[in-house]
């Protein structure tokens, strides 16, 4: 295999000095383990283990799937990660504020989910504005057509939530269904999948992939809720020569920095608290509120208002606390250093 086959463009080849092309070898990350990371160089899988450097670094800072890495001369130590091209990430789900990594280098996110109750616009709102953050490609694909008479309500529903994303409606057991979906697959491009638990993911990730890849579930009839079948990160080749990452169900995405996502996301929203009588509007009751207005014309869901309050509080607060959390650290740092160096002068 060669490296252009697991994604390897210009983009990263330009990154390297003379110097690095001639000693190192490039490597892309294919899983990240708790103590380890597992690699290609285009020539083999390797497992690495990583330096107390990396662990030690801020949480972006650190090799996640789909990553590049510089390999020294023996390909057995991470160098140095080149620029990344893209980024999903989230806030980490638990009590720590900390940015958890789900790919780096992806160049298309399915957005997965299913023609059932667990439609969710809202939801759909937050994987969107985080997708575009990221600076790949949302496509949303709505799976299990086949379970309802009338998929297309589905399609109406995601058209008020956005009007342009690209959107494929399949049955993921039906390769005829497939075709608009395959086309995003070309060969070299890396796809990553995200999205609830029990929506179809692992069945989908199996059908483009033309082998089972990863053990599938469904959804409860009771709750609408799904089972967990895929418990790790990786990225898979598929004989197109597309690159496919299945990402676990998330339960939450804790939006951080996604200021620029959520702005794209309601752009319609911002030109109507333009029209606003005074500029300090809170689009509640004062008088020349055009979102109070385009709320009571039709023209406006007030679920979708409340939704994007809601998001910019949540990116605010979420951006607020892990900034505190990173200066505290450091502050921690600074006392470690200084402790250190009156315990040498003491010695002396």
């Amino acid at each position: 295999m060669k490296l252009q086959d697991y994604g390897w463009s210009p983009f990263f080849a330009n990154q390297l000095d003379l110097t690095e092309m001639e000693s190192s070898s490039a490597a892309r990350v294919l899983a990240v383990h708790r103590s380890a990371i597992v690699v290609t160089d285009g020539e083999g899988e390797r497992r690495l283990t990583l330096g107390s450097g990396w662990y030690t670094a801020e949480p972006a800072l650190r090799p996640t799937v789909g990553d590049w890495l510089l390999l020294n001369a023996t390909r057995d130590k991470a160098l140095r990660m080149l620029e990344r091209k893209s980024l999903l990430k989230r806030l980490a789900a638990g009590p720590t504020a900390e940015v958890q990594l789900i790919a780096a280098n992806v160049d298309t996110i399915f957005i997965v989910t299913s023609c059932s109750q667990e439609f969710n616009e809202s939801r759909m709102e937050r994987y969107l504005a985080t997708t575009s953050n990221s600076g790949a490609q949302a496509v949303v694909v709505l799976t299990k057509m086949d379970l309802v008479a009338n998929a297309d309500d589905y399609v109406d529903r995601l058209r008020r939530v956005s009007t342009d994303v690209p959107v494929e409606l399949v049955n993921a057991l039906d390769p005829a269904t497939l075709i608009g979906t395959r086309a995003w697959c070309a060969p070299g491009q890396t796809v990553a999948l995200i999205g609830s638990s029990g929506v179809g993911k692992s069945t989908l990730v199996n059908s483009l992939a033309g082998r089972t890849i990863q053990l599938t579930g469904g959804i409860r009839e009771d709750d609408a809720h799904g089972r967990h079948t895929t418990t790790s990160r990786s990225l898979h080749l598929l004989e197109g020569g597309a690159l496919l990452l299945d990402v676990p169900g998330l339960r939450e995405l804790g939006l951080v920095g996604a200021e620029h996502g959520v702005a794209e996301l309601f752009d319609d929203l911002e030109a109507v608290f333009d029209r606003c009588r005074f500029a300090d509007c809170a689009h509640q009751s004062e008088p020349g509120c055009a979102v109070q207005a385009a709320i009571e014309s039709g023209d406006l869901d007030p679920r979708r208002l409340r939704n994007y309050q809601k998001m910019l509080r949540e990116e605010a607060r979420n951006t607020s606390t892990i900034a505190q959390r990173h200066e505290a650290a450091k502050a921690l740092g600074r006392l470690h250093r200084k402790i250190k160096k009156t315990k040498r002068r003491d010695e002396r």
